[in-house]
């Protein structure tokens, strides 16, 4: 059977033809799955990823390093050697890697000692009298192997180690995460700094507006109804600020604790950032082909695959006796100096034969179950790279979105900075009120908020992308 899509193996009809193939292993053997929807056919390149925001150049392995702050590395060391999450990943890891070691142990030479003392007393069925108690002393080792006659050791190894393989997956996918998460905090303190310096100062323009309004009021310029819609724009401006500063706290406090610190542990430096971290090149993306390669969770979602492939052969063995090579070699004596005597000693030595024949209909339906799950895991597969490739699509377009709209509120600031320095000459020559220049002013600082927003947004974006192309972890720095 081919593991494009999974069923089950017909058993060999007669149990002797197989015990004499000796080495037959029962089960589908895995071979990785097609992919999904046609995609081997289709061009390797993102239908999104024409935009000049982007090159072909594959995604370097340590993506960080493309927007050059040196202070990254320190910050992705830390987490990858502290996160909480990366340590339970990496325990798993262990763990999946200790079964495999186990379940290869359990196929080798198994040996056992045994022995002890027993006390007893003869029963006379109340006739006569009894003989009296006696101690009866016991001692042996054994040693047995068994033979793996249809295979299931052989596929219960294969599913184990694909297990390991796929929780190492689940490790690079943990890790990709983190990385993300600590470079996306870090540019979400600065661009909350970056908005809250546009705030405020949109703030002290209106205050400055707020004052000659009501200047004019007393002079009889204006009415009290313009010094209260004044007051009212005034105290809008100011409730922007809180959920601003929330907005900072809240990304100092997640980094925190993503490099395993306490949240007010964040760095120092943040507290006052207000510079977006940004890449000054086009974004290296690669081709759909090396993402699919890359993604961790594709990876896993595969190398489970490869284990419940595995786990047909399993329940397959079923069908079929157990067979072991065994030898034993013990005493028994009602004397300790008698253990050594040569009528105490006993020995054994061939093949011992299990089965659980006849109950047939058991193991077929939990062949039945195996192959369930295994189409079930084949789907899962399917879905994460279609998933995958959907949410990579969907991050390249909103980028490249993003930023058209981003170059133009970048041109409405430089209009407005011309309105507003135009005003100012206007004002200067005695032709124009301060109303009027400080009008044009707000008219810019909203403008600059606008443009703070559409960075920030762009710096997540950017996050957002890298964390859909995998992170680049496809080699180079192994897991725990």
């Amino acid at each position: 059977m081919t593991m494009g899509r999974v069923g089950t193996k017909r058993p060999l009809g007669l149990m002797g033809a197989l015990m004499l193939a000796g080495c037959g292993t029962v089960g589908p053997s895995y071979r990785a799955p097609p992919l999904p929807a046609g995609i081997s056919d289709r061009p390797a390149s993102f239908a999104e990823g024409k935009s000049p925001a982007y090159s072909a150049e594959p995604l370097p392995q340590r993506w960080w390093r493309l927007y050059a702050i040196p202070q990254f590395d320190a910050l992705v060391q830390e987490a990858i050697e502290a996160n909480t999450d990366l340590r339970v990943a990496a325990a798993n890891l262990e763990r999946a890697r200790a079964i495999v070691q186990e379940v290869e142990a359990g196929a080798g030479v198994q040996t056992s000692t045994a022995g002890g003392v027993s006390v007893g007393e003869p029963s006379n069925l109340g006739l006569g009298s009894p003989n009296g108690t006696h101690a009866t002393f016991d001692a042996g080792v054994g040693i047995s192997y068994e033979l793996d006659v249809v295979g299931r050791i052989r596929r219960t190894i294969e599913a184990a180690q694909a297990d390991a393989e796929a929780q190492a997956a689940a490790y690079d996918l943990a890790r990709t995460t983190v990385v993300a998460g600590v470079v996306g905090a870090y540019g979400d303190a600065c661009a909350a700094g970056a908005r809250m310096t546009v705030a405020r100062h949109s703030v002290e323009l209106q205050r400055q507006s707020l004052a000659l309004t009501e200047r004019g009021v007393r002079a009889g310029l204006y009415t009290h109804l313009d010094a209260t819609r004044s007051r009212a724009l005034l105290a809008q401006l100011e409730a922007a600020l809180p959920p601003i500063e929330a907005g900072r706290k809240a990304a100092l406090f997640s980094l925190a604790v993503l490099l395993g610190r306490t949240p007010e542990d964040y760095p120092p430096n943040l507290a006052t950032c207000r510079i977006i971290p940004s890449v000054d090149r086009p974004l290296p993306i690669g081709d759909g082909m090396a993402l699919i390669r890359r993604r961790p969770d594709i990876r896993e979602a595969e190398r489970r695959l490869a284990a419940a492939t595995a786990r047909i052969g399993v329940a397959t063995a079923d069908l079929y006796p157990s067979v072991s090579l065994g030898a034993s070699l013990g005493t028994t004596s009602r004397s300790v100096g008698g253990l050594v005597d040569d009528s105490a000693l006993r020995f054994s030595f061939g093949p011992l034969i299990s089965w659980s024949f006849p109950n047939r209909r058991v193991a077929r339906a939990r062949i039945a179950e195996s192959d369930a799950a295994a189409r079930a895991t084949l789907a899962a597969f399917d879905g994460s790279v279609l998933a995958a490739l959907r949410e990579t699509e969907t991050v390249l377009s909103t980028y490249a979105r993003d930023l058209d709209q981003n170059a133009k509120l970048r041109r409405a600031r430089e209009e407005s900075r011309r309105a507003s320095g135009l005003q100012a000459r206007i004002t200067g020559g005695g032709l124009g009120t301060g109303l009027e220049l400080l009008d044009a002013q707000r008219s810019l600082a909203t403008t600059e908020a606008a443009l703070a927003a559409s960075d920030a947004s762009i710096a997540s974006d950017r996050v957002r992308l890298f964390l859909a192309l995998g992170g680049g972890w496809e080699g180079g720095m192994a897991g725990p």
